[in-house]
């Protein structure tokens, strides 16, 4: 009896563990929002530039410290710009072809684009308050930050 009693505790630890990881992932996405963030590859890019008349790309790599430290910036300002500005990654190691158009050389590197236009550069992991004050003084220069 001592180990059914055993077994039944762990399945009641487990079955808490996953609704504690379910809870966590929903809350991030709706942090995150609907609008989330769109990962562009070759001919996408050029689309998306058409499409989007506010884009935030994020260039990056999955073996970039500093991009990993990025990823989760980008995802809560794609929340927080909800569909008014539209939040993109190009992995550099799959697209380098758009990295070199772009003459990125260094990552992370993120561009801000405003009708297809490049309208600003951030080289390097930065404070997320920056990026915020960037994205507003580029889409919404004529609105109060706040």
């Amino acid at each position: 009896m001592h180990a059914k009693e055993e077994i039944s505790h762990m399945d009641e630890e487990l079955a808490r563990i996953r609704e504690k990881k379910m809870h966590e992932m929903q809350e991030r996405s709706r942090i995150r929002g609907t609008a989330g963030v769109i990962s562009l590859h070759g001919g996408d890019f050029s689309r998306a530039l058409q499409k989007y008349p506010a884009l935030v790309v994020d260039f990056w790599a999955e073996w970039c410290g500093p991009c990993r430290t990025i990823g989760p910036i980008i995802e809560r300002l794609s929340g927080e710009f909800g569909e008014s500005v539209v939040f993109a990654k190009v992995n550099t190691d799959d697209s380098p072809e758009i990295a070199g158009h772009f003459g990125i050389s260094a990552i992370p590197t993120v561009l801000l684009f405003g009708h297809g236009q490049l309208i600003d550069r951030i080289i390097g992991a930065q404070p997320e308050e920056t990026f915020r004050a960037r994205v507003k003084r580029a889409f919404f220069s004529g609105e109060e930050d706040s």
